[in-house]
């Protein structure tokens, strides 16, 4: 990869979040049409309907935008490797392969780095490193949040992977950023807030205070 830090749009960007509902699918939104890029949810449980691809193709608005097939797909809203141990399947890392993609390649992780995929130890992690993407990690703001980010990240480098920087959701709590900053020496990408709406304008109006 061209960047030890920041974004190298030659790689795939995977979205990692520090736990679940940290907002991994907004930001994943948010990435695909300020970089211009596609989107692959390889794992989606938990919503039959569509689930986050759907989401995805109701907030992006840019011309070239593809939304790729997941890879495995689950009805129970489970870990992944017990969504899949209900309909007698089973997940492995290795079928699991990047889609071709002319443009930016975003691809949304299934909770946080440690979700296991499997009864062989394989986590969102082994998915990280198989598929040789660079990380941006999806940080909530909540009391516990400084423990949960830098144990992510302690992680992802003792694994070797590449983090691109960091993303916060939420309003600021007091003395959280300077701490994390300092202790990570990683890049604030961008902050969002709690949208009230949220739909293809508030994605571009967003994404225009970043360019």
């Amino acid at each position: 990869m061209k960047k030890k830090n920041g974004l190298d749009l030659s790689a795939p960007i995977f979205i990692t979040g520090i736990g679940t509902d940290v907002g991994k699918t907004i930001v994943s939104a948010i990435m695909c049409e300020w970089k211009k890029g596609n989107y692959w949810k390889p794992i989606q449980s938990g919503d039959p309907n569509g689930g986050d691809s759907k989401t995805l193709k109701n907030l992006v608005s840019h011309e070239s935008f593809e939304i790729y097939k997941e890879a495995f797909r689950f009805t129970a809203p489970l870990s992944p490797h017990a969504a899949a141990k209900l309909e007698g399947r089973n997940i492995e890392v290795a079928e699991i392969n990047l889609p071709i993609s002319k443009n930016p390649l975003i691809v949304e992780g299934a909770g946080g780095l440690l979700v296991p995929l499997n009864y062989e130890n394989e986590t969102i992690c082994d998915l990280i490193i198989k598929l040789n993407a660079q990380v941006v990690v999806v940080v909530k703001e909540y009391l516990g949040n400084i423990n949960h980010t830098l144990l992510t990240v302690a992680h992802l480098r003792r694994e070797g992977v590449n983090i691109a920087g960091l993303v916060f959701v939420g309003e600021e709590l007091p003395h959280t950023w300077d701490i994390i900053s300092k202790q990570t020496q990683l890049p604030l990408l961008f902050r969002i807030p709690i949208f009230d709406k949220l739909d293809k304008d508030t994605i571009l109006n967003f994404v225009a205070t970043l360019d």
